[in-house]
């Protein structure tokens, strides 16, 4: 498959730091990092994109980690600094092991290169059996989706992704609802090391990023560093946004 390109969110830059490029987690989009990004243009130029199936980008059949990391790799002109979380943090790894030479610096928020065992297939269900022709405000697509997701923050999250007057979803349902074992999966046949520095940011109240996992991530990234923001969980950067921002601008700027 080549490339896709991209939807993204271009924050410009008043500073002279290498270009950012930020890779949402599923069911995001560029317009969730609005407030972090423009807070960090600030440093440099920072490049928000959506993620294939997601958000204005194309849709495509295939949404394996080798499209997602040649994805970003594309908007990529000049070696930058990568942050992603969650399914953008797997393709972040897998941009860096591939495409070494696009990466300086690499944020990944809390996820690590291992297969796991839970399912976001439960969200694509719920999100497929919303009646979108009944559906003329926000407020009607919560209450029908609260049938199925009773946590109300999962709810706002999701319904970022509706688009409410052309009653439709930005998710390509179908395909993530396919691809799920490979989007909680890792690629077993990529090998290879990026030897930039690597920071693992994980939440404090997340079970992502387990102290096993260490030795598997600096076998990839042996210059691996590993952080936690207390308090957090898997959705840090919405959680604890202040805290994320800080811990980024001290790693970036080391």
């Amino acid at each position: 498959m080549s490339a896709l390109t991209l939807n993204t969110i271009d924050y410009g830059g008043a500073g002279d730091a290498p270009p950012l490029l930020v890779a949402h987690g599923l069911f995001g989009s560029a317009r969730n990092w609005n407030v972090i990004a423009k807070r960090l243009s600030d440093r440099g130029p920072v490049v928000s994109v959506d993620m294939r199936n997601h958000g204005d980008s194309p849709w495509s059949d295939s949404h394996s980690y080798y499209d997602l990391s040649d994805d970003l790799a594309a908007e990529i002109d000049t070696r930058a600094d990568v942050v992603g979380h969650s399914m953008g943090g797997k393709a972040a790894m897998a941009l860096a092991l591939r495409h070494p030479d696009k990466v300086r610096r690499l944020v990944v928020a809390d996820i690590a290169p291992v297969a796991y065992t839970h399912t976001q297939m439960h969200l694509v269900e719920a999100m497929q059996k919303l009646d979108l022709s009944q559906i003329s405000r926000r407020s009607d697509a919560d209450a029908q989706l609260a049938e199925h997701v009773d946590d109300r923050g999962v709810r706002a999250f999701l319904l970022q992704g509706l688009d409410v007057s052309g009653k439709a979803w930005k998710f390509n349902l179908d395909v993530l609802g396919r691809e799920m074992d490979t989007i909680t999966g890792w690629p077993d046949e990529l090998d290879g090391s990026f030897d930039g520095p690597a920071l693992f940011l994980s939440g404090g109240e997340s079970d992502y990023v387990l102290r096993e996992y260490r030795d598997r991530i600096r076998a990839f990234f042996p210059r691996a560093r590993f952080a936690k923001l207390p308090g957090a969980g898997h959705w840090l950067h919405a959680e604890k946004p202040r805290d994320f921002e800080a811990s980024l601008r001290a790693f970036l700027d080391a």
